[in-house]
């Protein structure tokens, strides 16, 4: 098994110690330190389409590491592996198993937790399973609860000397790193202070993600939007408060609706961003009508009922994929910062395929990790024991890979806005 860097990567050695950079070819294959080169890494949910993805991106990526492809289907792990290659092999894991999930984890470097959904889940088995046994963890979370039930964790991530990324996908944790940026940039160019902070995210369907993405919706339509304004929190019906977001060439001007999605709180606590909300939209437009009619007319008891969503899912799906084949599978974050003197500015990450996009970023975070750029601890990727500052830039660029667009820390102008209240004086 390969040496685990991190160990030695504690608070006080960090800052003595330059970073560990890996070396970037023409073809884009990233060259990791010699000592992290043939590190073994884990993908839980790998013979699924977010962890199927990550598999792909890190085994393009970063050829000589050797990726563990682990779910409860042998005929697609075998599938998964042989599309891989010689560097692969798949493990039979089910994470509720934690005897089994620690005894695989035994022989890794790195775990990437990528079997959603996060929602309504009660514990954070993979996390505990990997302090105990001192592997380096990021997960895809997309959930306010489990992400911060993580972050409960820090001290035994500490106590382990591990570092840990919870939300590190594409959104939330590609766009965390995006916002940032802006406040970063925005506080050493600007008199002013960082007032209002808005993430915007569109999907064409299911962006090719498929059933994984389609419960996180629909138990997102059981939890009420925490949202922030001008420091105060407040609580706003899912899927409300509906803005047209301008997301540039390739994608055009799409609705979009507030979520309940983690990078508001941690953004509004670690970025000091008074004022900060989330919105998704979708297409084709009648999914957005279909989502805000689920949401008025089925009880919350449902929604948030992890077995019936799942029924629901399986029900829906077959129409959904249809549907895919269609609307295609098109991405775009948009993140929008307002200062109190006036200035505005953007970040902009638009691909043509989720199912694509998704993995690049999240083996952008797992890169990070084994350069060493994370700290031992639990962290959200705009954290800078998460991704150190400096790293920020290498991270968004290998994520950005393949992009039909993508902007940073430019003026609204260049991608048009046409902001609106939201009722009651609320101005998210």
């Amino acid at each position: 098994m390969a040496a685990r860097p991190w160990i030695h990567l504690n608070n006080s050695s960090r800052s003595m110690m330059p970073m560990a950079c890996a070396i970037e070819s023409n073809e884009h294959r990233v060259l990791l330190p010699e000592k992290v080169r043939n590190s073994r890494v884990l993908i839980l949910g790998g013979t699924g389409r977010v962890g199927g993805s990550t598999a792909i991106a890190l085994s393009n990526l970063c050829p000589d590491l050797r990726i563990i492809v682990a779910g409860r289907n042998k005929d697609k792990g075998a599938t998964r592996v042989a599309e891989l290659g010689k560097n692969s092999e798949f493990a039979e894991v089910d994470i509720e198993d934690r005897a089994s999930l620690e005894a695989t984890l035994h022989d890794v470097d790195l775990v990437v937790h990528a079997a959603g959904p996060f929602q309504q889940a009660e514990r954070c088995t993979v996390l505990e399973a990997a302090i105990q046994t001192k592997t380096a963890y990021v997960d895809v979370c997309d959930d306010t609860s489990y992400a911060f039930r993580a972050k409960s964790y820090m001290s035994k991530a500490l106590a382990a000397n591990i570092p840990a990324i919870t939300t590190g996908g594409i959104y939330p944790g590609v766009s965390n790193v995006m916002a940032a940026e802006l406040v970063r940039a925005a506080r050493s160019e600007s008199k002013g202070e960082p007032e209002r902070l808005r993430f915007s995210y569109y999907t064409a369907g299911t962006g090719g993600a498929g059933p994984t993405i389609l419960a996180t919706s629909f138990l997102l339509l059981g939890e009420e939007v925490v949202a922030y304004s001008k420091g105060e929190k407040i609580k706003v019906k899912p899927y409300s408060g509906m803005r047209n977001i301008d997301f540039g060439k390739g994608i055009g001007k799409k609705d979009v609706y507030l979520l309940n999605l983690p990078e508001v709180r941690s953004a509004h606590e670690i970025l000091g961003v008074p004022t900060v909300c989330a919105r998704f939209g979708t297409a084709p437009f009648y999914w957005n009508w279909g989502m805000v009619a689920m949401t008025n007319l089925l009880p919350v008891e449902f929604l948030t009922d992890r077995s019936k969503v799942q029924k629901l899912v399986q029900l829906f799906d077959p129409v959904v994929r249809a549907v895919d084949g269609i609307a295609g599978e098109r991405v775009s974050m948009r993140v929008d910062l307002e200062c109190s003197d006036g200035r505005q500015t953007l970040a902009l990450f638009s691909h043509r395929q989720l199912s694509v996009s998704v993995g690049t970023a999240t083996s952008s975070f797992v890169i990070a990790i084994l350069e060493g750029s994370t700290q031992p601890g639990v962290w959200f990727p705009e954290e800078p024991e998460g991704i150190a500052t400096e790293a920020r830039e290498a991270l968004l660029k290998r994520a950005a890979k393949g992009t039909i667009n993508f902007i940073m820390n430019k003026p609204p102008w260049m991608v048009e806005t046409d902001p609106k209240e939201l009722g009651l004086g609320i101005y998210l």
